[in-house]
């Protein structure tokens, strides 16, 4: 995946964030596990893209 299609979707899931935290009316506590959520869904698809989620899983305990 190209580096350009990775920044375009991180920019465009902040601002779909951003639109849904200014605009739609909820409580405060709502709004801290979507963002949480966001982010964590985001990192991990971070990790995946980077190929980093996948070598960890060749690690045994």
């Amino acid at each position: 995946m190209p580096l350009l299609n990775i920044f375009i979707v991180l920019i465009v899931a902040g601002v779909i964030l951003w639109l849904v935290n200014n605009y739609i009316p909820m409580d405060a506590k709502i709004k801290r596990i979507l963002n949480a959520v966001a982010v964590i869904v985001l990192v991990v698809w971070l990790l995946q893209i980077f190929g980093i989620l996948s070598s960890l899983k060749s690690i045994k305990i």
